[in-house]
């Protein structure tokens, strides 16, 4: 969290030459050998805006998760996330010259998404709505969104990610874990009666 703050105040305020070399553009990614920037694009942001909701994100739900997971499952799980959302990426837009993203975005939802399998009965305070939502449906509205915004995206934030990151989680959880959809199965039988 330390790391990608640092990294991305850097790039947006003092040294843009950072993000402009982070960014994953699928187009580039093979022909000019831009392998790091499947990494590297994780640790920069497009605006203060988008860092900030990543990392309330992260702060909120990694670090009970590491702590209900261990640190090594957790690295493990948000890498992993980060790889296969810009791999979905990397598959949807290699042919477009144009396209370039940036942000931690799909490890970012396989973490939110393994928390929510984890704990399905957690309620999630969104902010501007004071309401507490069930985790179970924040997860299908998130899901709707992220695929709407990915139909409408402007600028760099890679809502594609959101999506395979989500994916990500999930499977992540049914590898390692699988017992645990019992308690999300319940939690969503009790949600629909």
């Amino acid at each position: 969290m330390a790391l990608t703050t640092a990294i991305s105040l850097l790039g947006l305020f003092y040294l843009p030459k950072i993000i402009d070399q982070s960014l994953f553009r699928p187009f580039y990614f093979l022909q000019e050998k831009q392998y790091a920037t499947m990494i590297l694009s994780g640790f920069v942001h497009a605006d203060v805006g988008h860092l900030l909701f990543n990392m309330f994100t992260f702060y909120f739900f990694a670090f009970p998760l590491e702590r209900f997971i261990g640190t090594i499952p957790f690295l493990i799980l948000y890498f992993a996330g980060l790889l296969l959302s810009h791999t979905c990426t990397y598959f949807k837009q290699r042919h477009n010259s144009a396209y370039a993203s940036l942000g931690a975005s799909g490890a970012i939802s396989a973490v939110l998404f393994a928390y929510i399998v984890y704990f399905p009965a957690t309620t999630l305070m969104i902010v501007p709505v004071p309401v507490p939502i069930p985790a179970v449906l924040f997860a299908v509205g998130y899901v709707g969104y992220s695929y709407w915004a990915s139909t409408h995206s402007r600028g760099r934030i890679n809502h594609d990610a959101h999506l395979c990151g989500a994916l990500s989680g999930i499977g992540f959880v049914g590898v390692t874990d699988p017992t645990a959809f019992v308690d999300l199965a319940t939690t969503i039988g009790a949600l629909l009666r």
